[in-house]
């Protein structure tokens, strides 16, 4: 144990930032939470009794909109390090990268991704632009501004299409729904999404085939896991929905298992092992991030998606990948804290 540390988790309280989540009609009021948020925020204790295995001063904190009450709050505890798992302020996605700016500001280290690469990857176009610019392949892609209805010879892509929101994640908004195979189709998603969520969308290629995603901590891809859609009915893409992350009762939560390791050929495992750590740099993540890929017909892949920061509740992806590699949930927490404690020596060092 660490005696002389003082360590502070920084979370962020759950709101409801939008009438709907689940990106399709409402049934219940239940389904009108974001439970991406609320399910962590229960998780809270058992994250500081994992990490007090390791070290003896620990104490978590909700940081909301007040940002000088933050600053009070988190001056007044003079942590050492902060393990950041704030992924919003007041539900707004964008908050995410400001608040780890903050702890630059304050002189603090913490853990996971800076400001530039959580700001990068939450803009789904830009993090395919630099992708596109570091030759990583990703589906082809169109953005849409917020109320501007494409017309039919603007969209220059093939069919299938999936559209999402342009800077959003914990896949909010994505349901049976989002994949459309014909403009009228296209069309009709494009107005309920504008009138959900009132923002932007992108709009790109889907790709047919297997859903993996790659766990990399530091600089070592970790068992990969793929998403199993076995029993889902035919009239459902296998895509992963909102319901299917979070909504227990959901047809897509009971059809959408995971498989740690996945099965892959060598050649497979490798092409996606590199994949996964090219994209790792190219957008300049930290400590650790969850690449999304799918395989098409011919078993090549394509970036998905890059979550930085990703999920790390005991039951989450990145956690069960980081278990097939031999890590349990506390020294996953530890190795974490300990490589934003290692940058205190290094800054000083450069500093010297």
């Amino acid at each position: 144990m660490i005696p002389d540390t003082r360590v502070l988790v920084c979370y962020n309280e759950p709101v409801r930032l939008y009438e709907n989540y689940i990106g399709k009609k409402i049934e219940s009021p239940e389904q009108n939470i974001d439970l991406s948020e609320s399910e962590f925020s229960k998780l809270i204790t058992s994250i500081e009794d994992a990490l007090k295995i390791h070290f003896l001063n620990v104490k978590s904190l909700a940081l909301g909109k007040n940002v000088k009450t933050n600053i009070q709050n988190i001056t007044e505890y003079s942590p050492d390090v902060i393990v950041n798992f704030v992924e919003s302020i007041e539900g707004k996605s964008n908050f995410e990268s400001y608040n780890a700016g903050l702890y630059d500001i304050l002189g603090i280290p913490y853990t996971g991704n800076t400001l530039a690469c959580l700001g990068n990857c939450l803009t789904k176009s830009r993090t395919k632009q630099i992708l596109n610019s570091f030759e990583i392949k990703t589906p082809d892609f169109l953005t849409i501004p917020f109320r501007k209805i494409p017309k039919e010879g603007e969209i220059i892509l093939n069919y299938p299409l999936i559209i999402k929101l342009l800077n959003e994640d914990a896949s909010i908004g994505i349901s049976e729904n989002s994949v459309v195979y014909d403009f009228d189709s296209l069309r009709r998603r494009i107005s309920y999404l504008f009138d959900s969520f009132k923002q932007s969308l992108i709009i790109e290629e889907y790709i047919e085939g297997r859903e993996l995603n790659a766990a990399v901590l530091g600089d070592e891809v970790l068992p990969i896991s793929e998403i199993r859609f076995d029993g889902l009915p035919e009239e459902y893409p296998k895509i992963v929905t909102y319901e299917a992350k979070w909504s227990a009762d959901s047809i897509y939560f009971k059809h959408t298992k995971p498989q740690c390791p996945a099965e892959l050929d060598e050649a497979t495992r490798r092409k996606v092992e590199k994949l996964a750590i090219d994209s790792f740099h190219a957008m300049e993540c930290r400590d650790y991030a969850r690449i999304d890929i799918r395989l098409d017909k011919k078993n090549n892949p394509y970036v998905i998606e890059i979550n930085p920061n990703p999920d790390i509740s005991p039951d989450a992806g990145f956690v069960r990948s980081a278990a097939a590699a031999g890590y349990s949930y506390d020294k996953l927490l530890y190795t974490l804290t300990m490589f934003a404690l290692k940058r205190i020596k290094h800054d000083t060092q450069i500093a010297v």
